[in-house]
């Protein structure tokens, strides 16, 4: 079952969650510094990153799934909002050219059926940004954020399933290496853990982020195979950017 969407709006009010959308989108600006007359996507409940990255663009949609319900994105403002079905968005092929999907994949009763869908809608050698929460991270492990519900992924399952789903992973990071404490995730203090655990703990951030770029030249998402959900996750200085992805992104290790 989907979290809420107004659960959600509410965790980015609190201080954890301010601290994970600064992180989240101090990373994602780095990659992509400027979407000036593309189209972008923000999929699941993505609105905490949106405003601050499509400067300039096109066309924005926040696109979020019926069972999860949505808010009304920008406030104050025409709603850019999209409530629908997330194995049968409301949008033409190849339509978008950047995509960010967060509090996406995670509660996905099929996440390999959501996955072809985001594909249908993604342009030729457009861009999509996955963040999921991290199997080995803290956050993962309580439930009193949206990153402790759901289904964690690592960052080998979850480039398994690009692979299978026909794109091609170009960049990874984790982030939010604070613990999932609200003392802990202050300006400076939610700074500081980013910074050490970057570097002595890389492997448990909170968040995994991945790029991905959309494969074409007659390529088509293999069959779905519908995987059970689960209702709970399993107790499973920021450098600027994502850093840039082995020949190999099956492989797990980080650098």
């Amino acid at each position: 079952m989907r979290q809420d969407a107004v659960d959600l709006d509410r965790f980015y009010t609190t201080r954890r969650g301010q601290a994970a959308e600064r992180l989240m989108l101090r990373r994602l600006t780095a990659l992509w510094p400027e979407v000036k007359n593309l189209d972008v996507l923000g999929l699941g409940f993505a609105t905490p990153l949106l405003g601050e990255v499509t400067s300039g663009a096109r066309r924005t949609v926040a696109a979020m799934p019926a069972t999860q319900g949505a808010v009304i994105w920008p406030t104050g403002a025409k709603s850019r909002t999209a409530l629908s079905d997330e194995t049968r968005l409301p949008f033409a092929d190849a339509q978008f050219d950047r995509i960010i999907a967060l509090h996406a994949l995670e509660d996905a009763e099929s996440p390999q059926a959501l996955l072809r869908e985001i594909w249908r809608v993604t342009a030729p050698e457009g861009r999509v940004v996955f963040i999921v929460t991290n199997r080995s991270g803290l956050w993962a492990r309580v439930d009193a954020t949206p990153f402790g519900h759901g289904r964690p992924w690592s960052r080998r399952q979850l480039s398994r399933l690009l692979s299978e789903g026909s794109f091609e992973v170009t960049a990874w990071t984790r982030t939010l290496f604070a613990p999932p404490f609200a003392w802990c995730c202050g300006v400076r203090s939610a700074d500081v853990f980013e910074a050490i655990g970057s570097k002595i703990a890389p492997g448990f951030g909170g968040l995994l982020m991945v790029e991905a770029i959309k494969r074409v030249g007659g390529v088509t998402p293999r069959a779905v195979r519908v995987s059970p959900q689960r209702a709970r996750g399993l107790d499973a200085g920021a450098a600027p950017a994502l850093s840039r992805t082995r020949p190999h992104p099956s492989n797990d290790r980080t650098r």
